[in-house]
């Protein structure tokens, strides 16, 4: 198997995990959903969440979703693009209010898993300048520890395959 095989492999089982974990946490989470949380909590895990949500993640959803909606239905009906623009332009109207049901799960998440003490000591830190400070760098922070990640895996991968065809040269397998 060579590597660019190895590589398509392998960004297809990653994508089998990713999707594996994904249905495995809705599973952890669905108890957690029906757990009763107490007002005061809930606010508090809702003022951490907007605190922290820097990165606009029901916005940038929102887009992405328009972009892919509009990418799919012209590719197979480019006459369409100007009703389709106008279809997607009144969607996003229509979901541009919702933000704060996401937003409220999320919050019931945290809830459960964190005490009302916890959770303002949580928003305690996240209004204090350096919990700003956090909270505002996450988003870059996150972007470049995913390209250091990659960078890493890259250069992983060229490396264990080479010690992999290096070891079984040493056991006398032609590869």
């Amino acid at each position: 198997m060579d590597i660019s095989m190895m590589t398509g492999v392998l960004k297809r089982s990653k994508a089998l995990v990713v999707i594996a974990l994904s249905v495995s946490m809705l599973g952890l989470s669905a108890p957690a959903f029906a757990q009763e949380v107490a007002p005061e909590q809930l606010a508090l895990a809702r003022k951490y969440i907007d605190l922290t949500d820097r990165a606009a993640i029901y916005e940038v959803t929102l887009v992405q979703t328009a972009i892919d909606t509009m990418r799919q239905i012209v590719q197979q009906n480019p006459e369409l693009t100007e009703q389709t623009d106008a279809a997607i332009t009144k969607t996003l109207e229509e979901y541009k209010g919702r933000k704060g049901e996401l937003l409220d799960q999320f919050a019931r998440v945290y809830a459960v898993r964190f005490t009302a003490a916890e959770l303002q000591e949580i928003v305690t830190f996240y209004e204090s300048p350096t919990g700003a400070k956090l909270s505002q760098a996450n988003a870059e922070v996150n972007t470049d520890i995913q390209r250091v990640l990659t960078v890493f895996t890259n250069t992983l991968q060229q490396e264990f395959y080479a010690k992999v065809r290096a070891e079984l040269r040493a056991q006398g397998v032609q590869l």
